[in-house]
């Protein structure tokens, strides 16, 4: 019996396939010692499973693109529809697009793990707040990792430690902002969309590449850098030490301001020569305080800046597409693998000198991949096979899976693409 833990390891094994399509059926060919006019036969068949399957996405996108239109943060104003419709309609868009990163094999990120990133930096070494209870939905896609040595910073950059990260290859988050309530009612958060021009009720797509795992939480919009301790002990401390003999001088004097001020606007007595020299004393104090707080401020905000640039130089160059821009890249990945995963298991079946059970073909396909490519991953046999009985292109039970013969299976999808073009009766 397998345990919990090697169970949940099992599942978040990455079955993204990073190979060139020409690589994959040039591995077959080599693998399988076929002759030409089998090699020809497969490029053939390749050919006409790409045209189906790219038909098959193209009617995909539009439904995506349909779906996404009462969400789009770039249209002012959507439809008019009740909260009703517009909540069932948000629901089939985050169903859409689970539904499409799972088939370009993206992995959602749990939010405990989100949790523990955003508890931790490594590349992007500041404080951030990020306004995650503004949002009505905050969900985080991963595909592909590695790991990277990286040299921090310690001691003010006198000496530097080296430390492990873990990376992705791509990153997708979907973040979804509270739909605006009545003009009268309107909230703090709403306010804060407004100042920050964030349509109530807008779905936010990102597309980031070659994102640490701890720097997950500098991908939100709007995030903001706030001192840490370092930074505020660094500013507090000259502000405590500078400040301190000021307000001493100024405790002494600040009553006799108070007298001379009030002689002058008729609400005291008399005062001596000695008390107006302590009271410009007193003013000169008073303006030195504030000349010292506003150059506090101005390093905070400078220090703040700092920071700032630093977040941006790490995120922004490794931001790819946002919104409805990422939805062409998102399709085309999905048909991309379910191709590679169709034409793996088809591949792998061919080649083989008996039929195969389902789990035996998922393992030799996986084996075919490290053998071929140095690549070990965990192939996604229950979709390779559900595409290649839709298409007709396998035979037998999971018990005993045969591949149809090249010239079979090259007439079946020309029946397949005949059928796909034929107009469909009303």
């Amino acid at each position: 019996m397998v345990g919990p833990g090697k169970t949940a390891a099992a599942e978040r094994r990455d079955r993204f396939i990073p190979l060139r399509k020409s690589d994959i059926l040039d591995g077959l060919i080599s693998n399988g010692h076929v002759d030409d006019a089998q090699a020809s036969e497969l490029r053939q068949l390749a050919r006409m499973l790409g045209a189906i399957l790219h038909h098959q996405y193209f009617d995909e996108l539009d439904r995506f693109r349909d779906a996404y239109f009462d969400f789009d943060p770039e249209v002012p104003v959507g439809r008019r529809r009740s909260p009703e419709d517009l909540d069932a309609a948000y629901r089939s868009l985050a169903d859409e697009v689970v539904r499409v990163l799972g088939e370009a094999n993206f992995i959602e990120i749990s939010h405990g793990e989100i949790e523990r990133a955003f508890a931790e930096h490594a590349l992007v070494r500041v404080k951030l707040k990020a306004p995650i209870s503004d949002y009505r939905a905050v969900r985080m896609f991963r595909r592909g990792q590695h790991q990277e040595m990286i040299e921090v910073p310690m001691l003010y950059g006198l000496r530097r430690r080296k430390h492990e990260i873990e990376v992705y290859d791509d990153i997708v988050l979907m973040v979804a902002t509270k739909p605006d309530e009545p003009v009268k009612k309107k909230s703090k958060a709403a306010a804060w969309r407004g100042r920050n021009k964030i349509r109530g009720g807008a779905v936010l797509f990102k597309y980031f590449r070659h994102i640490a795992r701890f720097d997950l939480e500098a991908l939100l919009p709007n995030v903001r850098v706030v001192m840490g301790l370092r930074e505020q002990l660094t500013l507090g401390v000259p502000a405590l030490v500078g400040g301190v003999p000021i307000l001493l001088k100024l405790a002494s004097t600040l009553t006799v301001l108070f007298i001379v001020a009030g002689f002058y606007l008729g609400l005291s007595g008399t005062v001596h020569d000695n008390d107006t020299e302590q009271a410009l004393a007193a003013l000169s104090g008073l303006f030195a305080l504030g000349a010292f707080i506003l150059r506090q401020w101005g390093n905070f905000h400078r220090q703040s800046l700092i920071h700032q640039k630093q977040v941006t130089d790490n995120i922004y160059f490794r931001n790819v597409n946002n919104n409805s821009g990422i939805f062409n890249y998102l399709i085309g990945e999905a048909e991309d693998q379910d191709w590679k995963e169709a034409m793996l298991a088809y591949g792998g079946l061919l080649l083989a000198s008996v039929p195969l059970s389902r789990a035996a073909l998922g393992s030799h396909v996986e084996e075919l991949l490290q053998q071929m490519f140095g690549l070990g991953r965990a192939f996604n046999i229950d979709e390779a096979l559900l595409r290649l009985r839709e298409f007709g292109l396998v035979s037998g039970g999971d018990d005993a899976l045969s591949a149809l013969p090249l010239p079979e299976a090259i007439a079946q999808l020309d029946r397949v693409w005949a059928s796909a073009l034929r107009p469909q009766s009303s």
